[in-house]
């Protein structure tokens, strides 16, 4: 009997700890992800021609698309006394970012593509110090916070199928860098500040200015220059947000050769943002919009270095120009939240218009030539319903608008999107 009383009471305490050192681990982690399934039907051409010849396909065939734009995973884990991990990894495409791709920029080249090193991206792997409300430290893979699509880039913090398509379009979307920020909230204010390695020059388009900058082809990132950035919000006002942010930082040879050339000794390529953007939610209406201006220091050198760069080059070797505009706004109204059924104030059904204006071209410096192609306008409408809090389903009608004589693009495109936590 007394060699039973001991097993039990061994058991019982193994159990016991068991029950402690697993619960508490699990009670510390957290998991979650989103992801988008979509479709589109596109109203003209996809020809890489269809600028350069529009005469040619204005009466082009439609075209469809499927696509897994995003689909993340991500998991956190508190460690306690303050210190924290979060990591988020992307599948984009439902791939691993080498693909065969159409070059509208190399004169129609097919090329087998590889955006980042890598099979998949890892978008946020980040190590955080919290010494109080005011003061956090955070070190890693972090999101550069300028612009509102960067800082909001979950499928329900906008009502479109796809990302808002002027800051996906000239700046690094979802823009991620290795470097160090700090962060805090004081009273209604928060801020971040973030130091990181620069963008290359080397990967400047015409029609995405900067956007391919932040890629590297290789195992590791170059940070021959540094860049900063900052961002500050105000949430003075009930169910309102407003914040700008910037970033400055050289570019030019900040690449794996860089040129020891003289004439380019004095090429900085100092890229300059500024942004404007704001988020409101009250009374069943929810509306955002932002602005950015973009700076291109040294645009015509920067030009002409990369169109004679080698044809094996990671570079479009295109003209890049020296300013650019982007300007977004979208409101939607809750149908649901001025029902009286209980049932129907647990969803959400917005519906919604968005505006959108954008020039990848605004300025050119000296004699690069400004395509006019790449400035658009894009009307947006259309629907939004959420049957539960995490899933979303979209429908919209999308009307991309261009200066004569290029042809305008509609398109038709609906998705299936999710975002939350696991656990």
């Amino acid at each position: 009997m007394r060699k039973i009383f001991f097993f039990s009471l061994f058991l019982s305490a193994f159990i016991n700890l068991n029950a402690q050192t697993d619960t508490v681990p699990f009670k510390r982690l957290t998991l979650g992800g989103y992801g988008e399934i979509a479709f589109s039907r596109n109203f003209y051409s996809d020809n890489i021609n269809r600028y350069s010849h529009a005469e040619d396909y204005s009466n082009a065939p439609s075209h469809g698309r499927f696509d897994l734009p995003h689909v993340v995973f991500f998991v956190g884990y508190n460690f306690g006394k303050g210190w924290r991990l979060q990591t988020e990894i992307e599948f984009e495409h439902g791939g691993t970012e080498a693909a065969v791709e159409l070059e509208a920029e190399e004169a129609g080249e097919v090329e087998n593509e590889i955006e980042r090193g890598g099979e998949v991206v890892l978008e946020q792997f980040w190590i955080e110090k919290t010494f109080s409300k005011a003061l956090n430290l955070r070190v890693g893979h972090i999101i550069v916070p300028v612009g509102f699509t960067n800082m909001n880039h979950l499928p329900n913090e906008f009502f479109t199928v796809y990302r808002p398509e002027g800051e996906r379009t000239v700046l690094p979307c979802t823009w991620h860098e290795t470097g160090v920020s700090i962060w805090g909230k004081v009273g209604d204010w928060r801020y971040e500040a973030a130091a990181l390695p620069a963008l290359s020059s080397e990967q400047f388009s015409r029609t995405g200015w900067i956007n391919g900058g932040s890629a590297s082809p290789y195992e590791f990132k170059i940070a021959n220059s540094f860049a900063a950035a900052l961002r500050i919000d105000n949430y003075s006002v009930k169910g309102l947000r407003l914040g700008v942010s910037g970033y400055v930082g050289n570019s030019f040879n900040n690449s794996i050769q860089p040129t020891a050339a003289e004439k380019y000794k004095k090429i900085k390529g100092k890229v300059m943002i500024g942004s404007a953007d704001f988020h409101y939610k009250n009374h069943g209406i929810i509306a955002r919009g932002y602005f950015d201006y973009g700076h291109l220091g040294d645009s015509e050198n920067i030009s002409v270095y990369n169109k004679n760069l080698p044809k094996y080059s990671v570079s479009p070797r295109t003209n890049v120009a020296s300013d650019v505009l982007v300007s977004g706004i979208e409101a939607g109204y809750n149908i649901f939240s001025s029902l009286k059924s209980q049932n129907l104030k647990s969803q959400e059904l917005y519906i919604f218009g968005r505006y959108e204006f954008y020039d990848s071209m605004f300025k050119t410096a000296g004699n690069i030539q400004k395509d006019k192609w790449c400035s658009r306008q894009v009307y947006v409408g259309g629907i939004n319903y959420s049957p539960v809090k995490q899933v979303t389903v979209k429908a919209e009608y999308s009307y991309r608008k261009f200066q004569k004589p290029y042809n305008n693009e509609p398109s038709i495109n609906i998705a299936v999107v999710y975002a939350g936590m696991f656990n």
